[in-house]
Parts: C-alpha cells; sequence; structure tokens
C-alpha cells in the first residue's frame, strides 16, 4: 500500500531509460528491486537509509539549479537523481561510482 507521504519515481528522463534498457538482466533486476524498495520509503527513510547511500553531488547541478544526487541502486551502480517534491527524478545510471560525481 502506498502512503501519501511515499517517494514517487520519475523514470522518464531518455538518458536514464537509455542506459537501464542496455544493462544485462541480472543487473536490470536488481536495480527494479531497488526501485521497488524506494517507492515504499518515505523521503526521511530515504535519507537515512544505510543501503542507498544518499549523496550530494558537489560539482554539479541539473539545468534547473537544482542540487544533484547519487544513490546506490545495486552493488554494481550509482544513480544521479534530484528530488522535486515527492518525486525522485532519475537522470542516469553509473556503473563507474566515481563517474557520477562527473
Amino acid at each position: 500500500m502506498v502512503k501519501l507521504n511515499n517517494v514517487l519515481l520519475d523514470l522518464n528522463n531518455p538518458v536514464f531509460q537509455e542506459d537501464l534498457f542496455n544493462l544485462q538482466k541480472e543487473d536490470a533486476f536488481r536495480i527494479l528491486e531497488t526501485l521497488k524498495k524506494i517507492k515504499k520509503l518515505t523521503w526521511a527513510d530515504i535519507y537515512k537509509d544505510k543501503g542507498l547511500r544518499w549523496g550530494v553531488v558537489q560539482s554539479m547541478s541539473n539545468p534547473g539549479g537544482q542540487r544533484l544526487y547519487t544513490i546506490r541502486i545495486s552493488q554494481r551502480f550509482r544513480a544521479l537523481v534530484f528530488r522535486e517534491a515527492q518525486f525522485m527524478r532519475f537522470l542516469s545510471l553509473q556503473l563507474d561510482h566515481d563517474s557520477a560525481y562527473k
């Protein structure tokens, strides 16, 4: 059951979709499991979840000037995201954790 204050996911960014659709089946399955988990959480839960490791990207922001963040979406991947109201908007997937910050 989805609560009113749960995080909403926006997976509509073309770069994110291209990254997701080009994954191997095992990687895609792991990422989808994490997305299911995120959908059940509140923003307070996201910030303190030790598995997701929510972290700010100091070196850049989105075109609207909003701060960008990374989350650990699987053991191999991080996602570049930003928050807009209740939405977590996904921008891309990064295989190399360090590349998420560039």
